[in-house]
């Protein structure tokens, strides 16, 4: 196996922690809006004093 150069080691450290970070904020961003799609719909159409 060749080794890698340190600004290889680096970038393969940033390219690792970019990737968990998206795949937790997306996790996340998928939760909250699944949890609150139910309970928002009936209420904000109720609730709308918005006129557009």
């Amino acid at each position: 196996m060749p080794q890698l150069s340190p600004l290889n080691w680096i970038l393969l450290f940033i390219l690792f922690w970019t990737a968990v970070l998206t795949m937790s904020i997306l996790i996340w961003w998928s939760t909250k809006t699944y949890f609150k799609g139910e309970g928002m719909t009936a209420s904000s159409m109720k609730e709308n004093k918005w006129n557009w």
